[in-house]
């Protein structure tokens, strides 16, 4: 299945691409960009030519006046090359839109990179909407195997699990063994393992440094190699001072429910889905989609108390927030409402969203309530008027 991305690139500034590996950001570029000059680090020979010589993506470009568009797929594999880019971009203007796309920012950060010193945007890529995926778009497929687009190019559970599978072992192989990233990879395995099956928890670094025997020192150290390798992110909670407790301690996301469940080796164990959090982590990827591609620049956060009071997400821009409870229920409860009516109550929320796996749009109480890919479609109408 190929699908139009809801993605566009900007008109003519040249950008940074960012997203996890196997979204499909070479097929956007191809299907929908078209460029006329194309390098493509991960293939050897091409990661060869130009570590040699930097300056031939210059000779090229001069070489071939019509040149408009260039893409360097995975930047973070030379970023020597941006040196040279940036020279480029200096020299020609708007004249050549340079597209740079990475999996990635890990590299970049450790060579201390500038990022063009702001002369090239940044935007973030993400694996399907379901909105992208249309008519074949199924609830329970995305949260036993996620959104990455050859999911849903797979027929059968088993092709499915099987791809999910080696996808975490070129994760391991490309962005961790071959990059050095950690000195004992069977513990950062460990890790892996143990921290998915915690996706969409309240980050415990001492329970999971005793049952891995891993020191907390190193594991704070794993977890930011998550979030370099864009596997993941951890969600703040926000402090609303709603007259009780709140809780301070982040969450941590995958980026994809698929992939989380193959990292936590739970794909053959139905047993194993957490469909609460595989909901929740599905949620989450829409509301980060629609915000990065749409430029609103959304911060997001999740609010709580110890006694278990919660709101999912809260999502804030300026002074306006709104809040958004998720349930893998059919139907909604009115115990669902505690957490948002608490803060709609403290009018620290303007408005409030309930998500569900029913099929009815409802309003309980002030909470606007819609199943999840009524919800995407009502989001991507109206903005959720933040």
């Amino acid at each position: 299945m190929t699908s139009e991305r809801i993605f566009e690139k900007p008109a003519q500034s040249s950008f940074f691409l960012f997203g996890p590996r196997a979204t499909g950001k070479s097929t956007w570029l191809k299907n929908q960009v078209n460029p006329d000059l194309t390098v493509d680090l991960l293939r050897a020979r091409e990661y060869q030519r130009f570590a040699a010589n930097p300056s031939l993506l210059r000779e090229m470009i001069e070489g071939k006046p019509s040149i408009k568009i260039v893409v360097v797929d995975e930047i973070q594999k030379l970023p020597i090359l941006l040196d040279e880019i940036h020279s480029l971009i200096f020299d020609y203007g708007k004249k050549i839109q340079f597209i740079l796309t990475g999996s990635s920012s890990r590299k970049l950060k450790k060579t201390q990179v500038n990022l063009l010193a702001g002369r090239a945007l940044i935007r973030n890529f993400h694996a399907y909407s379901c909105l992208e995926i249309k008519k074949k778009f199924t609830l329970k497929q995305a949260l036993s195997f996620g959104m990455l687009p050859e999911v849903w190019n797979l027929e059968t559970e088993d092709e499915k699990k099987d791809y999910l599978s080696a996808y975490v072992q070129t994760y391991l192989q490309e962005e961790i063994q071959k990059e050095a990233a950690v000195r004992n990879l069977p513990a950062y395995i460990s890790f892996l393992e143990h921290f998915a099956l915690r996706n969409s928890q309240i980050m415990n670094i001492q329970n999971i440094s005793r049952e891995t025997g891993i020191a907390r020192t190193t594991l704070n150290g794993y977890m930011s190699i998550l979030e370099d390798t864009l596997l993941g992110f951890r969600l703040a909670p926000l402090h609303l001072k709603a007259k009780v407790k709140e809780v301070a301690t982040s969450k941590f996301y995958f980026f994809d429910t698929g992939v989380a469940r193959a990292l936590s080796q739970s794909l053959d164990d139905e047993n194993e889905i957490t469909v609460g959090a595989q909901m929740e982590t599905l949620v989450l990827h829409e509301l980060k989609t629609y915000s990065d591609y749409h430029q609103k620049r959304w911060q997001i956060h999740y609010w709580g108390t110890p006694s278990e009071n919660e709101v999912d997400f809260i999502i804030s821009r300026g002074r306006n927030r709104i809040g958004i409870e998720v349930k893998s229920s059919t139907q909604w409860h009115k115990e669902f409402n505690v957490g948002l009516s608490t803060l709609l109550g403290a009018g620290k929320i303007e408005k409030a969203y309930g998500i569900y796996a029913g099929k009815e749009i409802l309003k309980k109480d002030g909470v606007f309530i819609y199943p999840y890919v009524d919800f995407v479609e009502m989001m991507h109408k109206t903005g959720l008027e933040i």
